[in-house]
Order: C-alpha cells, then structure tokens, then sequence
C-alpha cells in the first residue's frame, strides 16, 4: 500500500516538472500575447460605434447573454454579405426594397426620412416617415428582416437630435419625399453633414408634451406661460451630470474593442465591396459625339 501512494506521488510530481518545463520554454508567446496591441485603436472605437450601431449588445444588464450575441454578431455579417446595408443615421433619406407577395411585381419601394433607431442585434430597428397624398404615412422596418431586398441610401445626413417623432406634429413639407428622388453621393472622405434645419410645429393637440423635451432641431414652441412651469417642475437637468446613470447606458470601451476586433475583417471587405459599387455609380459614361 505504502509503495503504490510512493509511485503515485513521483509520478504527479513527474508531470508537474515537465510541465512547468514546457511553459518556461516558452516566454515569448506569453509576451507576445500580451504586448499585442488592439487593431481598432487606430480606427477609432467611436466610428464603428456610430456607423455600426446594432452590433454593440444591449446595455441594460437584465438582456445581456454573450452567447446568444455572439451567435446574433456572425448571423448579422452573413446577412450583410446578400444585403448591402449601408451607412445612415437618423435624418438620413432611405429607400427601401422589400418582397410584397400581394403587390405587382412581388416587390415594394418605400421613400422616407429615418425618424428613429432603435434596438440591437438582430433586433435592429429604423422607422421611415414620408407624406404621400396629404396623409402621414410610417414603416418600422427590422434591419435584418430576409424580405428586404435592398437599402439604399438617398440623402446620407444628420440632425441635431437623436429621434425626429416630432416630424408627427410639424407641417408636411418637413416629411414630404419624391419617390423618385435620385441618389445624391458624397466625395469619398467628405464628413458626414449635419442639417441644422429647425422644423415649425402644427398648432396643439400634439402626440407628444414636445415642451418638455430638449429639442433643438424645433423652433420657439408658442405654448402658455403655465404649460412651461408645468415643464420646469418636472425637469430633470441634473441627470446630464449623473456619471453612474451614464455608465449604465453605455457599453465600455474595452468591451467594444473586443467586439469589433471579432468582426474587423469582415467589416473591412463589406467595406470595401461598397466603396467599389460606390465609383462605380459616380462615374459616368461619356457620350459619343457625332
């Protein structure tokens, strides 16, 4: 009994030398792994941020399940590779193609200015507003829903503020669109330009207590003296300055940087593929004459 515990302790202490010997063997790959530096630091985490705005997980911790994002990251790149979705934000003039089975040509185009953004994943959302015969007319589209045929960016800008619902309540001529409205295509590396366009609201009743939202792309809202003290007294001004409040709705930046190192590649040469259809569409074939 004595001499089998004796062989088996030498031949856990076997293992355990050879073992640390195998790892001391070793030093650079440790060093090299952690000297090497992040790939996206170069490239600015706060423009994939921007530009790819679903592929960041939900910030509110009750949703959050790596796997599952993880899993939705590789569905939403191989949904990228059919369907070329390409960069917009909210004031931006999409259309968008979609199958109809009970339309003409089985398919639909819809022409609309992005009021709104939301969701994450696969679960990426943008609603498109647009007045056709005097009458409002909204699609919430899915970002990833396989009926969309084609995305297609009309107008690329920005407006001063993060959701345009009050479009709802302004005149028309703020959400009126031609749905033949042609591509207007910027210089490769021109900013993307912000529309400083301040809308004039319809007279009260309105969806929405706009007086009590900081717009800054409305003009002067003309309301009673009681309505805005109304609004004073349930301002929250201070909640800019919450650092905790902050923090809780956003994604630390080392995590993005983990994110987006996984789908850098991919990222690139979806990039790459639509800066080619990009010179492709700017350039135009000259005319024989004679």
């Amino acid at each position: 009994m004595l001499l089998s515990t004796f062989k088996i302790r030498n031949f856990f202490v076997f293992n355990t030398l050879k073992l640390m010997r195998n790892v001391s063997a070793q030093p650079n790959a440790a060093s090299t792994e952690t000297k090497k530096p992040d790939t996206l630091k170069s490239l600015s985490v706060s423009e994939y941020r921007n530009v790819y705005v679903e592929f960041l997980p939900d910030p509110t911790v009750e949703f959050r399940n790596p796997i599952r994002e993880k899993l939705e990251r590789f569905d939403m790149l191989a949904r990228r590779e059919n369907v070329d979705i390409p960069e917009f934000y909210v004031g931006s003039i999409l259309a968008v193609t979609y199958s109809d089975p009970h339309s003409l040509g089985k398919t639909n185009r819809f022409v609309g200015i992005c009021i709104k953004r939301e969701g994450c994943g696969l679960r990426a959302k943008f609603l498109l507003r647009n007045v056709i015969d005097q009458q409002g007319v909204e699609v919430l589209y899915e970002m990833y829903d396989p009926s969309i045929i084609k995305v297609e960016v009309l107008r690329l800008e920005k407006r001063l503020d993060d959701e345009l619902l009050y479009l709802r309540d302004s005149l028309p001529e703020y959400s009126t669109f031609d749905s033949n409205m042609e591509m207007e295509i910027l210089p490769e590396g021109t900013p993307i330009p912000i529309n400083t366009l301040k809308v004039k609201l319809k007279p009260k009743p309105w969806l929405e207590r706009w007086e009590r939202k900081n717009l800054r792309g409305v003009e002067s809202i003309d309301v009673p003296d009681y309505v805005l003290e109304k609004a004073k007294k349930v301002a929250t001004p201070w909640e800019k300055h919450d650092l905790m409040k902050q923090y809780m709705k956003t994604i630390p930046e080392e995590e993005q940087i983990t994110i987006f190192n996984e789908i850098q590649p991919q990222l690139q040469q979806l990039e790459l593929t639509r800066k080619k259809l990009k010179r492709k569409r700017s350039f135009i074939k000259p005319v024989k004459l004679g």
